[in-house]
């Protein structure tokens, strides 16, 4: 039989865990500070913690926050805010839908609580679309679109092609100009952060911009033939349906692509807060690879950026593939992230993001506020 030596785990360096004491805890962050010596989840958002807070206290680091899933109408629009406006995001890479149901409500509209005893059929007939829990009035979106619509109309480009961050800007000066409230796009506006949406026709703001070019092609053909409209098997519904799918707006999404890669390249160290995964947090991660097949392939000498610092809230376990740029340490096979032998730091939190996510940033608020040490 093989003789062991029983080792001291002090002795070999390991961080000894410490149980969690509420009476030593007085604030979110001292909360945050006692999970971070313990386990499991708890350990892992206490890292978290750690790792945004030297974010926003390093002059010299930027963040990246990108967003999927229903946060706006989960209610967390004002956290993104206030992330915003206390300058710690300086860019925001969102999915249409996450844009759009903010945008209701910063245009004062409301969501409301789903009462289960209500079928969805009848949701339908009454103009209610449910969002998991939560509901999201038809009503809004059609005041969406007019809003959407009469900004595209009145506030276009110089040279007139549209990017998903073009229309988030000119939108956010609208609402700045309206003055109804807070908003994701209003704050993002007012502090210059740019805010992306890499799968921007795949949203109710994509439709209502779409539709904007559809008006238009519907009313010339109605002028050119008198007609009024009807089925695609009539010459008016023909005419109609002819002018719908051909009707193209001007938008260009590599548009977003130079912006935001000029914007990470621009300099600084990069960090990336992620809510869930989706298209916002795999097209935000791939400037590193992008950077690094164009020295490659096109002989350019760019400097590559690495993200150095990451944060990911998400339930979604890897192998379903939900994430959409998996794990950190996958992406640094990638080349988006800087390994963590060579300083880079990353937490992945496993949990539903309206349970952590305001009580880690409150806890980083209170810390730049000057509650903790």
């Amino acid at each position: 039989m093989t003789h062991r030596t029983l080792h001291d785990g002090r002795v070999d360096g390991l961080v000894p865990l410490e149980s969690l004491n509420l009476a030593d805890v007085h604030s979110f962050a001292d909360l945050l500070r006692g999970m971070r010596r313990t386990a499991f989840g708890g350990r892992q958002l206490g890292e978290a913690f750690d790792i945004l807070l030297e974010t926003a206290r390093r002059p010299d680091v930027r963040v990246v926050l990108t967003v999927s899933g229903a946060m706006t109408v989960a209610k967390q629009g004002r956290l993104i805010c206030d992330m915003i406006d206390r300058g710690l995001v300086h860019a925001v890479v969102a999915t249409g839908a996450l844009i759009a149901h903010g945008l209701t409500e910063s245009i004062g509209l409301l969501h409301y609580r789903y009462d289960p005893s209500h079928s969805d059929e009848a949701l339908f007939e009454r103009g209610y679309n449910r969002i998991y829990d939560t509901l999201e009035m038809e009503a809004n979106l059609n005041d969406l679109a007019e809003f959407v619509s009469e900004v595209i109309e009145k506030d276009p480009p110089a040279d007139g092609v549209w990017s998903s961050a073009r229309v988030c800007r000119a939108v956010g000066r609208a609402l700045q100009k309206a003055s109804h409230g807070p908003g994701v796009l209003r704050s993002a506006f007012e502090q210059d952060v740019p805010v992306f949406i890499p799968a921007f026709t795949d949203s109710e703001m994509g439709l209502d911009f779409v539709l904007t070019a559809v008006r238009k092609a519907l009313s010339g053909a109605a002028q050119r033939t008198g007609g009024t409209g009807g089925s695609p098997t009539s010459a008016e519904g023909r005419d109609d349906y002819e002018a719908i799918y051909q009707s193209v707006p001007p938008f260009n999404p590599f548009l977003d692509l130079q912006e935001y890669a000029r914007l990470i390249l621009s300099g600084g160290t990069w960090g990336i807060l992620t809510i869930g995964g989706g298209v916002p947090r795999n097209w935000a991660q791939q400037v590193g690879p992008y950077v690094d097949i164009t020295n490659g392939r096109l002989g350019t000498k760019l400097p590559v950026p690495r993200f150095r610092y990451g944060v990911r809230i998400c339930p979604e376990p890897v192998h379903w593939g939900g994430l959409s740029g998996c794990t950190y340490s996958e992406g640094v096979s990638w080349g988006k992230f800087v390994p963590p032998d060579e300083g880079g730091r990353y937490a992945e939190v496993a949990s539903d993001a309206t349970l952590v996510w305001p009580l880690l940033m409150k806890a980083v608020f209170e810390e730049l506020d000057g509650a903790g040490p």
